[in-house]
């Protein structure tokens, strides 16, 4: 059984993107299935992470085709801007930064990668002429990599499947898109015919799936999760009582009631304020670091961006892993990829987000940490004091339970049952 990939993110794309089909694509020939990857030969990834190539399986096929990315021409204007957001949109962009945000947003539809879709087709339609393949897979964002899936869909009659790692019209940054009403119906329609046409569809997670059960009912749900592979048996923790954020800090991140509990508790704790360490691995947006020093707060690490291997030694040292989602409507439905990583790291996670949405349920269930409400100072603040007075009391420990349900391996098989059936 063979199934064509069809991704924008491959190594040597570093961050969250590149790693779950990464992952899946090394362990399907395990389950019976031999993948094929269809990916971009000129990508302009914003992070590059070279160790991941090592994890590509050396006898599979990656075919590669060039693409043309409007956002070429913007990155020429982003390199005189002083100011740059590390998040979707730029913050208080200039007059000519409007015009270009709102041509993007209006006329790159579904995304800038649209492009792509028409000579990706035809090449792809060559292929699959000479070539036997059961299922195509689209995986999005870019959610344009659909598009891709749903016109071989009507010219071949192929058995296709959508993988939503993100939502499409529901995603954090959706509703902040200077978007006419003409544009966000036009979304709204090719994600509704995406859905629909789609013999299956695979989610990340349950709010998602409620969501899009109104337009098909071939969905599943398949997490993100983590690797074990490469991972060090022993690390010895931090001495110091240090909190670690990996990933992306964005303006909607900024946990404004943590980094006020921890500046309330440093006033009135001179020990906590020795001993706390707060480190930020990847990028972090001018916001963020405004807040920082406008409390003045003291001990605070930019530590960029990490390799793979190094953000795994961070996290399995760390006292408190930090998780903080995008304070956003769709919040509830958010699960981060680092959430699992998080959890094979086997460190307590103190979590900012809906305490009665997708994330909450995961640590809950996992026994994980702890996560606090948008906004909450007080109760972060206890959160913060418990986790210190056991640091203090000769070790903070976590006991997680039934997370080998989130292993690569594990969703892998899912996975594979899906196509399956799918194909079947």
């Amino acid at each position: 059984m063979k199934v064509l990939i069809v991704t924008y993110y491959w190594p040597p794309s570093g961050g969250s993107g590149v790693q779950r089909w990464l992952k899946f694509v090394k362990y399907l020939q395990g389950y019976g299935i031999e993948p094929v990857v269809y990916t971009v030969a000129n990508p302009q990834y914003p992070i590059i992470d070279g160790s991941l190539e090592r994890e590509i399986p050396a006898n599979i096929t990656v075919l590669k085709q060039p693409i043309w990315e409007p956002n070429s021409v913007l990155n020429l204007v982003k390199k005189n801007s002083t100011k740059e957001s590390a998040g979707f949109l730029t913050p208080n962009p200039s007059v000519f930064g409007k015009i270009l945000q709102y041509i993007r947003a209006n006329y790159f539809i579904p995304d800038a990668r649209k492009f792509w879709v028409g000579p990706s087709v035809k090449y792809l339609e060559n292929y699959l002429s000479k070539n036997a393949i059961d299922a195509i897979i689209t995986t999005g964002p870019p959610h344009s990599m659909h598009l891709i899936g749903l016109e071989l869909k009507k010219k071949l009659h192929i058995k296709w499947i959508s993988d939503f790692r993100d939502p499409w019209t529901e995603i954090d940054y959706f509703e902040q898109l200077p978007l006419t009403k003409k544009a966000t119906k036009k979304h709204h329609l090719l994600e509704k015919e995406v859905l629909r046409e789609s013999d299956a569809v695979v989610v990340i997670g349950k709010t998602m799936k409620e969501k899009f059960q109104q337009f098909t009912k071939s969905i599943y749900v398949v997490t993100n999760g983590f690797d074990t592979d490469g991972i060090p048996k022993e690390t010895r923790l931090d001495s110091r009582f240090t909190i670690t954020h990996i990933g992306l800090m964005n303006a909607d991140r900024n946990p404004y009631s943590f980094w006020k509990a921890v500046k309330e508790l440093a006033d009135e704790n001179k020990q906590f304020a020795e001993d706390y360490q707060i480190q930020l691995v990847g990028s972090v947006a001018p916001e963020v670091t405004d807040l920082i020093g406008e409390l003045k707060l003291e001990n605070v690490i930019d530590l960029g961006y990490l390799s793979h291997k190094e953000v795994n030694k961070y996290q399995r040292k760390s006292q408190i892993l930090l998780l903080a989602l995008n304070n956003v409507k769709s919040a509830k439905g958010i699960i981060t990829g680092k959430i699992f990583e998080y959890l094979q790291a086997k460190r307590p996670i103190l979590a900012i987000g809906p305490i009665d949405g997708d994330l909450a349920e995961i640590i809950q269930d996992s026994n994980a940490g702890v996560i606090v409400g948008f906004n909450e100072v007080e109760t972060m603040k206890v959160a913060l004091l418990k986790m210190y007075a056991s640091f203090k009391n000769g070790g903070l420990k976590i006991d997680s339970t039934d997370i080998s349900q989130y292993h690569r391996k594990n969703l892998t098989k899912r996975l594979s049952e899906i196509i399956k059936e799918t194909i079947s």
